[in-house]
């Protein structure tokens, strides 16, 4: 029998502050990405159980000890779960390590990253501020934010303890209760850190966890009548099928769908600083981030010079199990596994040469989904690793004669989510940075996402919204317009 996380959370869902059992007593096998085996379950939530979190976060909005805290009483409570997240820092690392697969150093950066958007957010809870607006003779107005009511959050398996933090963290911050669907393939550290917050003393209600299958508690969750707001991150086909569920109920939503991210090399770059980064932005968590650097732009004249020194960086690389603590882990699942070589295979169909790979370690667990780092290219501009996300190690290589095809070759696909341009030429910086189509242009760095602090979000395929923040904060509150009329 697979073991539960814990006693409280292991095969339950988050309930208006009670951990209990789905309605069909059903439960999800969790599966190691890095040997295959099932070592942990977690709740099969349903519609019903979609219900009953919504109703509890209404309660806990309308009725309960959560809507009549003041906005610095939420603001301490979310720095009370900050520090909780930091004191069982390595045991939640172990968990989102293991969970997806990545290696335990990245897990502990996540981990810390969590906890840093409950800090942010907690500091952040009391600062939404209102206006006065210049009117007619006799009347004052004033414009406030206030939140939205019930906000439901859908995130996926690649940074379940970060994406959990940006959104959960900003949603509470501004007074919003919550329900949760977390990714089947990887959510125990979200569970866990469910259980912390209630530890601290988060009000009932105030956030409701309902694992499940995406078709069963996601479709429940997205399609609910109840909801006021809702949060997506996932692919662009899942987003779209998010935003008509909640256009039908007439409510907002933010949508954080991936990208296919640029790194543009001028002549001019100092490649000893770009190129770490260039890989680095490629091989973090095994290529599965919606803001990975999956394309790198070389212009002509350092072409071959680059392409070399990747390819030797390239074949230092190797992929292992999460607790070996190497470059990089194994992808989520077989599905995954499939979907990287069914690209690879196009690359070797369309004769685009691998210039490099990376190794996999030796001694690999049997049941492991492994693929080893690949360096493409030349790839031709129409060539689907161009232009569509393969979330996975795969770095493609594309040459530019100058700045204007440069931009073109960079706008070149549906996505818009993250940049970076590497050059000296400040004045070549500002003109790409402005003619880009992306949420996030890094000059001479790559964020691979951004800090905390930085608003985040895309354009076209990419989505819509924005998280972290003030930014994300305001994404979660409403503006009210009142009116006196005084005399």
């Amino acid at each position: 029998m697979p073991e539960a996380i814990s006693s409280a959370s292991g095969g339950k869902c988050l309930i208006g502050g009670r951990w209990v059992p789905p309605a069909s007593g059903r439960t999800l096998p969790v599966i190691c990405p890095s040997d295959g085996r099932v070592f942990a379950e977690i709740a099969s939530g349903g519609a019903a159980d979609i219900e009953a979190a919504v109703a509890a976060a209404r309660e806990a909005f309308e009725k309960g000890a959560w809507g009549r805290l003041a906005a610095f009483e939420r603001g301490r409570l979310l720095l009370r779960l900050s520090a909780a997240i930091l004191e069982h820092a390595e045991e939640l690392a172990a968990l989102e390590s293991r969970d997806t697969g990545k290696p335990l150093r990245q897990g502990r950066a996540d981990i810390r990253a969590c906890a840093r958007y409950f800090e942010y957010y907690g500091g952040a809870a009391d600062k939404l501020h209102g206006d006065t607006i210049p009117f007619l003779q006799g009347y004052t107005a004033a414009s406030f934010w206030e939140p939205h009511g019930v906000t439901a959050h859908i995130i996926p398996w690649n940074y379940p303890a970060q994406i959990f933090g940006r959104s959960i963290g900003a949603a509470l911050a501004a007074g919003n209760a919550c329900v949760l669907k977390p990714a089947e393939d990887a959510c125990l550290s979200v569970l866990r850190i469910g259980e912390l917050a209630l530890e601290i003393g988060l009000p009932e209600g105030a956030l409701n966890i309902v694992p499940g299958l995406g078709e069963e508690a996601g479709a429940a969750l997205a399609g609910h009548p109840g909801i006021d707001f809702l949060s997506f991150t996932g692919s662009p086909e899942t987003g779209t099928a998010i935003q008509t569920a909640a256009a039908r109920n007439h409510i907002g939503c933010t949508l954080e769908l991936g990208g296919k991210s640029p790194q543009l090399l001028f002549a001019d770059a100092d490649l000893e600083a770009a190129l770490p980064v260039v890989v680095n932005a490629i091989v973090q968590n095994a290529g599965q981030t919606c803001s990975a650097g999956s394309r790198v732009l070389i212009e002509k004249g350092i072409y071959e010079e680059v392409t070399g020194r990747l390819a030797a960086r390239f074949r230092e690389l190797v992929a292992g199990p999460h607790d070996r603590d190497l470059d990089l882990g194994p992808l989520i699942n077989r599905s995954q596994l499939e979907r990287v070589q069914h690209y690879l295979a196009l690359a070797r169909e369309g004769g685009v040469s691998v210039l490099a790979e990376g190794r996999l370690a030796e001694d690999l667990p049997p049941g492991g989904y492994y693929v080893a780092p690949v360096l493409l290219g030349p790839v031709p501009p129409d060539h689907p690793l161009a232009r569509e996300e393969v979330f996975g190690p795969v770095l493609a290589c594309l040459p530019f004669a100058d700045e204007a095809e440069a931009l073109a070759l960079a706008n070149a696909t549906p996505y818009g989510l993250v940049a970076g341009v590497w050059t000296r030429d400040g004045a070549r910086q500002l003109r790409l940075a402005h003619g880009i189509r992306a949420g996030q242009v890094f000059l001479n760095g790559y964020g691979a996402g951004g800090g905390i602090e930085l608003p985040f979000g895309g354009v076209g395929r990419s989505g819509h919204g924005r998280e972290k923040g003030f930014a994300g904060l305001y994404e979660f509150v409403r503006l009210k317009t009142i009116v006196w009329n005084h005399g």
